[in-house]
């Protein structure tokens, strides 16, 4: 008989323990061992423990190819989470084999080895059937389907509970999430304010009866600082949405701002046009809001405009609004907005381009171009790479609990009768419009900074700090990935021989991305600069970009006057009739004002149990040399965190949300 050593570790989050009948089984070379049930004296697979036991076999088995372990009923189903099992042979070698899974029922799972395999790396046929048997269950569990036409495909699951229990928030996540919600409008309505429906604010001060308990020093200076012409500016850099602002050389068509218009901001040295040669004059166009219908809420229309707003890099006190044009077709009854207008024209004309600025980073640079750009790969990942595949086990951390959130994004946020139809402008067919039309604008290359930046044409504007706190991440992140590929591809047909590989990327591109016209994404892999160019992009994607448009919501969106959900009248066509009662009733209600601050908390607290970026407490690589490319990583991101906190030293007003401990590994809310 032939004595071995078994370790089983059970997951330590609530409720991983099972109180029912687990089997183990030793898959080698010359047989298997006994079916053995793993019992000793006193309590098994609780909460955190780690188990010790003995597994006989008649023969001694050779090399170990798999570890069956099966859980099976005690009176009462009772589910268990298992992080691993290590076995130790006789002649004293330890093996790893990563599990991460979640036993439901009566199953059964065989795990492999922890060594990263590719296909072409696996000879013997037990080991490759393995492998097909275990991307068909897959296939058959995570299917595709189109949520809606014109966006990308997304998991076929019309609710959370539709998922497979390894998809699934784990309990305490759960019940944070559904509890955080419910706190924030409980908070508010013991205020009064929350049912206050269709009912206007008196004054902007009034708006300051939202914050109670709800706070952050962010948002107390956005408070302090929103009417100010440069800190508007600031926001197109460092705010909710980064990613508009581009380099303006000539003026569009449909934007006849003149030199004498913009002068007297410009100062006496210099004209509109010696700054534009220069390269100092920048534009944010909202073109893709034109002609969305606006959404209906309690039988009251509420309005959108698709606005124009040049500004001027001043060498002094930064980014200046110059102009703005609330509608694309300029006209009599489309007035350009200037800071020497009256102060609340010009105020009101900044609002209407902050509330352009919530539909924009919400719809566009938050949800479409992070949750549901990761989701294709989520689902592609899933079907196509069994768990011993290097690419899998890179991805794996940076996927956790995307389809969740997405798909209580797509029932609870975005839907019919979510939260957007109940208070934002473009709730209800707007949303879905809007997104249409910019994913048959989207490119691979855009999601790329080291693109886009040069394509926007701000590789030079000051204090960016949203542009060098992602090249400096990019750069690691590549590195990082770089040198996990480098060491399972030797060779750049190694890549082009790796069938489950090519099958993945054919996955993403002729099914999850398949109704983008301009995607530009190739549906085979040719050499490993473009898989580490694309594996780069998709971990940068679901942490970094994530962080960059969702952390900052609460900051930038709980003063809602600073970027309202919705606007309640139409856009302004003349100057001189603005009045505070009209701003008023144009801004949100006080239960529209409740609920944007209460979800804008919800979606960019710090989450409870996060794993940040870099950090990964479930082993899926066990080599050393993995590990220590890890180390690197981490080692890398420290430092990071390091410049970015030096940088602001003492400033009042901090960009923080890409210091990496600030930054999830994933996309989980």
């Amino acid at each position: 008989m032939a004595a071995y050593k078994v370790t089983v570790a059970t997951g330590t989050s609530e409720y991983s323990g099972t109180n029912n009948y687990v089997y183990v089984t030793l898959i080698g070379e010359h047989g298997e061992s006994e079916r053995t049930v793993l019992d000793k004296l006193g309590p098994d697979f609780c909460r955190g423990a780690v188990d010790e036991y003995e597994v006989k076999s008649s023969v001694p088995l050779g090399s170990i190819w798999l570890v069956r372990l099966e859980k099976r009923r005690f009176w009462v189903e009772d589910n268990w989470f298992c992080l691993y099992v290590k076995v130790k042979t006789p002649d004293g070698t330890s093996l790893t084999f990563p599990c991460y899974r979640w036993f439901v029922g009566d199953m059964g799972i065989e795990l492999r080895e922890g060594t990263a395999k590719r296909m072409l790396d696996d000879t013997i046929p037990e080991l490759l059937a393995h492998r097909r048997r275990e991307l068909q269950e897959r296939k058959q569990t995570y299917r595709w389907q189109a949520w809606k036409p014109g966006v990308p495909k997304c998991i076929d699951a019309k609710s959370e509970k539709d998922l497979p229990q390894d998809s699934r928030f784990d309990n305490e996540k759960t019940s944070d999430f559904e509890g955080s919600l419910q706190y924030a409008l409980l908070e508010l309505s013991l205020k009064k304010l929350v049912i206050n429906f269709g009912k206007s604010w008196c004054d902007l001060e009034d708006f300051r009866r939202i914050f109670w308990r709800l706070r952050s020093p962010v948002a107390e200076y956005v408070m302090e600082h929103w009417k100010e012409d440069w800190f508007f500016g600031y926001q197109f850099l460092n705010g909710s949405n980064p990613m508009m602002i581009e380099c303006c050389y000539h003026l569009p068509d449909n934007f006849p701002v003149t030199g004498d218009m913009v002068q007297a901001t410009l100062g006496p040295k210099t004209n509109l046009y010696k700054e534009m040669k220069a390269g100092n004059i920048y534009l944010v166009d909202y073109s893709v809001l034109e002609d969305i219908p606006a959404n209906e809420i309690r039988g009251k229309q509420q309005y959108l405009c698709a606005p124009l707003c040049l500004l001027y890099e001043d060498p002094v006190q930064g980014l200046l609004p110059l102009a703005i044009q609330l509608k694309q077709t300029p006209g009599q009854n489309n007035p350009i907005f200037l800071p020497s207008d009256p102060e609340l024209a010009w105020v009101l004309a900044k609002t209407w381009v902050r509330h352009s600025e919530f539909q924009i980073f919400q719809l566009l640079s938050h949800l479409l171009r992070t949750h549901l750009v990761v989701e294709v790969f989520c689902v592609a990942t899933l079907r196509q790479l069994p768990a011993v595949h290097p690419v899998y086990k890179l991805l794996t951390p940076h996927l956790r609990y995307t389809l969740e959130i997405n798909i209580r994004g797509r029932t609870q946020l975005i839907s019919e009768d979510g939260i957007f139809k109940r208070v934002v402008s473009t709730g209800g067919t707007g949303l879905l419009l809007v997104a249409q039309k910019e994913y048959q604008k989207l490119t691979f290359k855009s999601l790329l900074p080291t693109f886009d930046f040069k394509a926007r044409g701000v590789t030079r504007l000051k204090n960016y700090f949203y542009r060098e706190d992602c090249m400096m991440l990019w750069n690691t992140i590549h590195s990082f990935v770089s040198g996990i590929v480098t060491l399972y591809y030797s060779s750049d047909q190694e890549v082009i021989e790796d069938q489950e590989l090519q099958s993945w990327i054919h996955d993403v591109v002729n099914e999850g991305f398949v109704d983008t016209p301009n995607f530009g994404l190739s549906s085979d892999l040719k050499d490993r600069k473009e898989l580490i160019t694309l594996l780069t992009m998709v971990i940068f994607t679901c942490s970094v970009q994530h962080a960059a448009t969702n952390n900052g919501q609460f900051d930038w969106c709980s003063w809602v006057p600073n970027t309202p959900c919705t606007m309640r009248l139409p856009p302004p066509s003349c100057k001189d009739s603005i009045t505070i009662e009209m701003i008023m009733d144009t801004l949100p209600d006080m239960h529209q004002s409740c609920v944007e601050m209460a979800i804008t908390w919800h979606l960019s607290r710090a989450q409870p149990n996060a794993i940040p970026l870099g950090q990964y407490p479930e082993e899926y690589f066990t080599e050393a040399s993995a590990k220590a490319e890890i180390k690197k990583f981490q080692e890398e991101l420290k430092e990071i965190e390091e410049i970015i906190v030096e940088r602001h030293g003492n400033s009042e007003l901090k960009y923080l949300y890409l210091c990496p401990s600030q930054i999830e590994n994933s996309i989980t809310i």
